[in-house]
């Protein structure tokens, strides 16, 4: 029988982290686990334990995974995308982020690949930002967009949607390559040069990460994030080259490294230019209705680009957080 990656993703964290036996009929002894900032590239499975599920075990011992959109590719590549949740009782820090003794909803965003009935590969941005948001040590700027929990899309189809129509695939991804030439064809001066018009609903909703927020609408998502991002990276490149799942209605691209970027303005994060050329962990995942796009959840690893430009948001965590037990 075969077994999917989705479904090897969900027995992994249904898994105990030391039943190495049964994680290693899930995991391949050499798999490449490449988390956000700051664990970055985890090599091999006892790495893996070691470094991401023992101390995500710990921190939520009562751990539930909730996908919200689970992808898999109809093109026999082995992998899957997908969007959710951790939930459980944060019970102990998170590599360093305080832990509340409340209920935690760390998001994820993920793209994984199986071979030969193991996963081999995954890309896995959780939203440390946001858990430092939810327990009150967010040490950054407010976010211009909302800051707030993500939802699953309007159509409550995103959990395995039919991938068997390979034309349709084909479509959609068609669809996402095309807007992003469009994004490409940014003049360096009007975010009009771009025209999303094109391929945006109206009331098109970018659910973006910590740090910047969700937005609605093509204005919304000019005022809220792209026009602030361009002022301070007015070079951002597209990197097509990433992996895309495409699945019916939905594609999802991204990976590391997807975008390259000059820190070479102000703006952006409301940090001062640095001058640097950054390389920017994304993943994407978008619905499309028809002819254009209406849903587009969004992960970037914000604490690795920070840190790029010379921002360290887990010391400037633990600065608040000694600030508040002085005060």
């Amino acid at each position: 029988m075969h077994i999917t990656t989705n479904q090897l993703l969900d027995q992994l964290y249904k898994a105990s982290h030391a039943d190495t036996r049964f994680l290693s009929s899930i995991l391949a002894d050499d798999v490449s686990w490449n988390v956000a900032h700051p664990l970055n590239s985890i090599q091999g499975r006892d790495a893996f334990v070691r470094e991401w599920l023992e101390p995500l075990y710990v921190s939520l011992p009562d751990l539930e995974r909730r996908p919200l959109i689970a992808l898999e590719t109809g093109d026999g590549s082995g992998w899957a995308a997908g969007t959710g949740f951790f939930v459980g009782t944060f019970s102990e820090p998170l590599f360093g982020i305080p832990a509340s003794g409340r209920t935690l909803f760390l998001r994820y965003t993920e793209l994984a690949r199986s071979a030969d009935g193991v996963i081999v590969e995954s890309y896995l941005i959780p939203d440390f930002l946001d858990a430092m948001l939810q327990v009150g040590v967010y040490p950054l700027r407010p976010c211009l967009g909302y800051a707030g929990a993500i939802p699953a899309p309007l159509t409550q189809d995103g959990l395995l949607p039919d991938h068997s129509d390979l034309a349709r695939n084909e479509s959609t991804k068609k669809l996402i390559m095309d807007m992003l030439d469009g994004l490409r064809a940014y003049d360096g001066r009007s975010l009009q040069s771009m025209d999303l018009a094109r391929f945006w609903h109206p009331d098109f909703m970018w659910y973006g990460p910590a740090g910047i927020g969700t937005t609605r609408g093509i204005e919304g998502f000019r005022a809220q994030h792209q026009g602030p991002f361009l002022e301070g990276f007015p070079d951002r490149d597209v990197d097509h080259h990433a992996c895309t799942v495409a699945c019916g209605e939905y594609v999802s691209s991204g990976g590391w490294k997807h975008k390259h970027a000059t820190h070479s303005r102000g703006g952006g994060m409301g940090i001062h230019a640095s001058g640097i050329h950054l390389e920017l962990r994304v993943m994407d995942i978008w619905r499309r209705e028809g002819d254009l796009l209406v849903e587009n959840w969004v992960a970037i690893d914000i604490c690795h680009m920070l840190q790029q430009m010379g921002l360290d948001v887990f010391a400037q965590m633990r600065g608040l957080i000694g600030g508040t037990a002085r005060g």
